[in-house]
């Protein structure tokens, strides 16, 4: 993929990159030294939906291949898109956990997040 000045993505600085792309940059950057376990804190942040999902492929890529992901984000799509168990925080307080099928049911979930309807 080329950027505005015609540089490709191999040859360009991670600063000049589209934010999706300096998004994967970083989460690159985080798998190199080949951890066991990644912290992933608001890694969708400005992201569009559709850089959000591709976000998403990527990290379930990288935990099917045997890296343990804890994703904290405010992207629910991505996090019942992508996670195994769920935590979900209002105001620094646990309000629900489970599968992600149990998530998009909870009431306290879809009052707090989710909106009536948009994901269930």
């Amino acid at each position: 993929m080329e950027d505005v000045r015609g540089v490709g993505d191999a040859e360009a600085r991670p600063q000049n990159l589209p934010l999706g792309r300096q998004k994967l940059v970083g989460v690159a950057r985080a798998l190199a030294p080949g951890p066991r376990v990644v912290l992933a804190d608001e890694p969708a942040a400005g992201l569009t939906n559709t850089e959000s999902r591709a976000l998403g492929r990527r990290l379930t890529d990288v935990a099917s291949g045997g890296v343990s992901i804890l994703l904290i984000d405010h992207d629910m799509g991505l996090v019942l898109e992508v996670c195994d168990y769920i935590y979900v925080l209002e105001f620094g307080r646990i309000i629900a956990e489970g599968t992600p099928a149990e998530i998009r049911v909870n009431e306290a979930v879809v009052d707090a997040y989710l909106g009536s309807g948009t994901h269930a």
